[in-house]
């Protein structure tokens, strides 16, 4: 057979979507990046990271399915894609795990209530919802002190997605879910968090100690029914904290060369910072 012809049709059941008998949807792709990683002997969160820097930011890649099943996508990420992805890995890594099967239960830990497939509105939609959920779970903690810098107090209000289930295809195929998830927006509205004002980010002695490399960063916002405009992972640098990120400006994942102080000045919107930390089982 013709070379060209055998690394051609090699290229296409590699990136073609497969099925796994547990119902996981990835390409084999996915699964040969993902063992290659948890085989590497690394165990820290910004090595896995900085494994996706150049990955093309992609929206909605978990909607693929008519019905819900856990989506393995290394090849295109966003932000909550690219922070689920490098926390399942650290997670695998930090435990000794290296099998695309250890790998797939512990992002289906993140990614779900309890851990747990049941339908769309099982997926953790709001990551203010995530954070409760995964914290409840044992996997993270919320840093939320010293005050200062966590001078700043989020209240949720929450109805972004009951308000406009259009925006939403599970929702507009599935309209039964929409109050379901007005019922989870019910139950997260009314809670509070300290987060740290934008104006409060500077290079100092006391958020190095505060916010470590790798901590997940969760961008505050005031968008009307909403809690969190954008999530990355901290990066120290000379000049100051740092974002590395699924960027939808630059449309891959980037380590922002712009400090984060001045990164939120550019956004009106964003407030400040909210800090989840992964726990060491």
């Amino acid at each position: 057979m013709n070379k060209l012809l055998i690394i051609f049709i090699l290229s296409i059941i590699t990136l073609s979507p497969s099925k796994a008998k547990e119902g996981v949807t990835y390409t084999a792709a996915d699964s040969i990046r993902i063992v290659k990683l948890l085989r590497s002997g690394q165990t820290s969160t910004l090595y896995f990271a900085r494994q996706f820097l150049g990955i093309p930011y992609v929206a909605h890649t978990l909607e693929v399915n008519d019905e819900e099943q856990l989506v393995v996508n290394t090849r295109q990420l966003d932000c909550t894609t690219l922070v689920e992805t490098v926390t399942a890995l650290t997670l695998c890594a930090q435990n000794g795990e290296t099998t695309f099967a250890d790998y797939t239960k512990r992002l289906r830990q993140l990614r779900y209530r309890g851990g747990i497939i049941e339908n769309y509105p099982s997926r953790l939609h709001y990551f203010s919802d995530w954070i409760t959920d995964k914290e409840r779970m044992g996997i993270v903690e919320e840093i939320q002190s010293p005050v200062p810098p966590f001078s700043g107090v989020q209240k949720l209000n929450i109805n972004f997605m009951s308000r406009y289930p259009q925006s939403y295809k599970a929702l507009k195929a599935h309209p039964e879910y929409i109050d379901v998830i007005r019922q989870q927006e019910h139950k997260l509205t009314g809670l509070t968090f300290r987060f740290i004002p934008k104006q409060k980010i500077y290079n100092t002695a006391l958020l190095r100690k505060t916010v470590h490399d790798g901590d997940i960063i969760a961008i505050t916002c005031s968008k009307p029914g909403l809690d969190i405009a954008h999530l990355g992972f901290a990066v120290w640098k000379k000049d100051g904290l740092h974002l590395l990120n699924a960027s939808q400006l630059h449309k891959k994942v980037v380590e922002e060369p712009m400090t984060l102080r001045k990164y939120l000045s550019k956004h009106a919107s964003h407030t400040g910072i909210r800090i989840i930390r992964v726990k060491r089982e």
